[in-house]
């Protein structure tokens, strides 16, 4: 049943505090607690009876609600009988866990309140149990051992009639559904409703809503279960933002809004067995995880290139198998970090490379097997075999390019660093010796450096990049930007604001044309002898000379770093 029936239900005495964006959630069950951390008890989709007698404070209602939230329960409904009124603490700390709270009338007993939703849970369990018991046998007979999730999508679409598919966190196909009743396959979605699930489920899990999350895009709703490492799957202390980059996510086609408690466990049930096979890959992971990371570190103890080049000639079957002769090599460099958190993010950036890393045109969860990927302190570090650098600085071959590295991925992601979290990403140059790897390494750190210092939340940059005065930028200090830059553009900024001038546009356009008088002329559309009057005004006022190289490169960073 919804939120929404216990509000409409006169007879019940609630009230709603908060929540209103929050009333189509399903409620499965019904507890009465005072307990201050009743978690031990709940399974999730629960509407809590509370009197509030664990309040002491108005501390306590956070630290309550919070274990609720993670708990999964569907909303609170609080007593006024103790206290008179629901206090605000309690009202504050629901809306900051977008967690539903009722105020239930004095008059009305929490046993009416429970009689009443035990009576229409029941009723509605009671249609479609034989049912689902018996989907439930075949699927967990099945399982996933055989066809990876390939065959419990299947089992989706021929017993519940539910067309499914498999996402990566950054909207990778992995698996979908075949049609029911036949063998082909369902059609896959577009690349761009994948990223957009992708991102809908990153950004709903970082608010701790409890799913299914339903996304609506044109007339089609889909609703979408995490999937998670089996390890991971009960709730935890650990930070939200820690995991939630490296769920799967099972998008389905249905309104799960409507669905009864029984098929919610099912699908709920589906989850978990694809979470073996998740477990399955991230063991099969290991091998290739330890081989970058014992390249990694003759790297950077300095090793003799023999033995690195040793060690490379292992990983080299591995990762390119039926190959023949060693590769040339990419080092890639990614960082995860979080405002205000000085948490290990290395494992979080390994998780996300190695799914970055795979040409999101693929399909299935084995298309990462040839990527290798370490993490040290609070980075990652990828060794990326190239069978070939052919067309590697055209953009034709098989060269990771650091432009196209994030397009695919960008907006999803973005949506699960949600505001507080940034990712960057460096790539060196190919390389085709282990001589060479250490020079890598720091190309592709020195990379990343600065594509931190760029806007946004995912940047990336490459070695064709680092040829540029411009690189040297971001790592002024930022007192020394700031007066470099008012020395030389404060004069003229002052002067624009007082006379309307636009010496600074005029400067901008200067440089832009390398010193044309015509050109610049003609893009201002200026007399030529106009342009002169403001250039000369700007050389008057800052005491330098727009005919000397060395003044046009002061103005033309100083414009850079404003």
């Amino acid at each position: 049943m919804r939120l929404r029936a216990l509000l409409d239900t006169d007879a019940l005495g609630l009230r709603l505090l908060y929540g209103e964006d929050e009333l189509e959630r399903g409620v499965r069950g019904v507890m009465t607690t005072d307990l201050r951390d009743p978690s031990r008890y709940l399974s999730g989709g629960e509407l809590v009876l509370t009197g509030l007698a664990w309040r002491r404070d108005a501390a306590d209602s956070e630290p309550f609600v919070r274990i609720l939230a993670q708990a999964g329960v569907a909303a609170v409904a609080a007593g006024t009988a103790e206290l008179g009124d629901v206090p605000d603490d309690l009202v504050v700390a629901c809306a900051r866990h977008r967690l539903p709270l009722f105020a239930v009338h004095e008059s009305v007993a929490f046993a009416t309140i429970t009689e009443h939703v035990v009576r229409q849970v029941s009723g509605e369990r009671a249609g479609d149990l034989a049912a689902v018991v018996d989907r439930h046998r075949r699927m967990m007979t099945s399982g996933p051992a055989g066809g990876g999730p390939d065959v419990v999508l299947d089992l989706l679409g021929s017993d519940l009639d539910l067309r499914a598919w498999l996402l990566s966190p950054t909207g990778r196909l992995i698996a979908g559904s075949t049609a029911a009743g036949s063998r082909e396959a369902e059609p896959a979605l577009p690349a761009d409703v994948c990223a957009r699930l992708a991102a809908e489920q990153l950004a709903a899990a970082r608010t701790g809503r409890p799913g299914p999350h339903r996304v609506t895009l044109g007339r089609t709703t889909y609703s979408l279960f995490p999937v998670r490492s089996s390890a991971r799957s009960a709730p935890a202390s650990r930070d939200v933002r820690e995991t939630v980059l490296s769920d799967w996510v099972l998008a389905v086609e249905a309104d799960a809004g409507e669905w009864t408690g029984e098929r919610l466990d099912l699908l709920h049930g589906v989850t978990q067995l694809i979470a073996v096979e998740r477990d399955r890959r991230d063991a099969a992971r290991t091998v290739r995880r330890r081989l970058a990371q014992e390249v990694l570190e003759l790297v950077q103890t300095g090793a003799a290139p023999g033995e690195i080049a040793a060690r490379l000639r292992v990983a080299a079957p591995v990762l390119l198998p039926g190959l023949g002769t060693a590769p040339h090599w990419q080092v890639v460099v990614a960082r995860v970090d979080w405002d205000g958190q000085e948490a290990d993010g290395g494992p979080v950036a390994q998780a996300l490379l190695e799914e970055i890393l795979v040409d999101p045109a693929s399909t299935g969860p084995e298309h990462s097997d040839r990527i290798a990927v370490a993490h040290t302190g609070d980075e990652a570090i990828a060794l990326v075999p190239l069978p070939s650098v052919t067309g590697e600085h055209d953009g034709s071959g098989a060269g990771v390019l650091a432009d196209a590295l994030l397009a695919a991925v960008r907006d999803p992601l973005t949506a699960g660093l949600d505001g507080d979290g940034r990712l960057t990403l460096g790539v060196s140059a190919a390389v085709h010796s282990a001589e060479g790897l250490r020079g890598a390494l720091e190309e592709a750190r020195h990379a990343r450096r600065v594509a931190a210092a760029r806007q946004g939340r995912v940047c990336a940059a490459g070695h064709q990049e680092l040829a540029s005065h411009v690189l040297l930028l971001p790592f002024v200090p930022d007192d020394v930007r700031r007066a470099f830059t008012a020395r030389l553009l404060d004069p003229l900024r002052d002067y624009d604001r007082r006379h309307r001038a636009e010496l600074i546009p005029t400067l901008e356009a200067f440089l832009d044309c390398d010193g044309s008088w015509t050109r610049c002329a003609s893009r201002l559309h200026l007399h030529v002898n106009t342009l002169r009057y403001r250039v000369g005004r700007i050389e008057q006022l800052t005491g330098r000379d727009l005919s000397r190289l060395e003044d046009k490169l002061d103005f033309f960073l100083a414009l850079r770093m404003s």
